[in-house]
């Protein structure tokens, strides 16, 4: 089942000194419920903007992206309300980001909490929830450790645990690796297919990473703001 699609999307950006720069020109594509794609391509192709818009971080200029999460119709995320996109933020949607996004001031822990507490659970709950995530990716041993305590490959492994403490359907990384050595970029990998597995994930993983990409089931090739080729494995 068809739970994430998007049709026709275009997206400029206008710059003060220049012509608007085109990102997309009219992306279109569908993945299933439990699926792993990976969208690779090169600088400047427009993988982070592609992103943003399927997860209702930015509009398109042209086009719309549906969800089908609970069997029913597709819902078109430009018909949705505020409080609707941002309960399909807080429960259905985890975001993980290149550069991290921690809180510097929180630990670990309270990084992680933060969207249960946001979304209204009870702090207890919340903290119970974000201790079990972190002992899922291995940092049990860090949780009261500031970001800046960790390492790149553990703040990586917070913000990872951060998205999936909602529980959520859908996750959208967008270059998790790029900052990680080798050894770090299979452990996250590793830790990727065992959390999907376990959480019955769909992926879609914007990356620059051939292990990342390998181990996908399709990949999708963005060049120029279209997706020029496909391919299964």
């Amino acid at each position: 089942m068809t739970i994430l699609s998007a049709e026709n999307l275009h997206k400029a950006y206008s710059l003060r000194s220049t012509n608007d720069t085109i990102v997309l020109r009219g992306i279109s594509l569908a993945i299933s419920g439990g699926e792993y794609v990976a969208l690779v391509g090169p600088s400047g192709a427009g993988k982070s903007t592609l992103l943003h818009l399927l997860g209702g971080l930015d509009s398109p200029d042209a086009g719309e992206v549906y969800y089908c999460f609970d069997g029913g119709p597709p819902r078109a995320l430009s018909r949705l309300d505020e409080s609707a996109r941002t309960r399909l933020r807080s429960f259905e949607i985890g975001f993980v980001f290149q550069f991290h996004h921690l809180l510097a001031e929180f630990t670990a822990l309270e990084n992680v909490m933060l969207p249960l507490l946001v979304r209204g659970e009870r702090r207890n709950e919340a903290q119970d929830a974000a201790r079990a995530m972190l002992e899922a990716v291995g940092l049990g041993h860090r949780l009261r450790h500031l970001p800046a305590e960790l390492s790149g490959g553990e703040q990586q492994r917070v913000a990872l645990a951060r998205a999936l403490v909602i529980r959520p359907r859908l996750l959208l990384a967008d270059e998790p690796t790029g900052n990680l050595d080798s050894q770090n970029t299979e452990r996250l990998l590793s830790l990727i297919a065992t959390l999907r597995r376990e959480h019955q994930l769909t992926l879609l993983v914007a990356t620059h990473s051939a292990e990342i990409a390998s181990a996908a089931d399709r990949i999708l090739f963005l060049r120029d703001g279209v997706i020029v080729a496909e391919k299964r494995q």
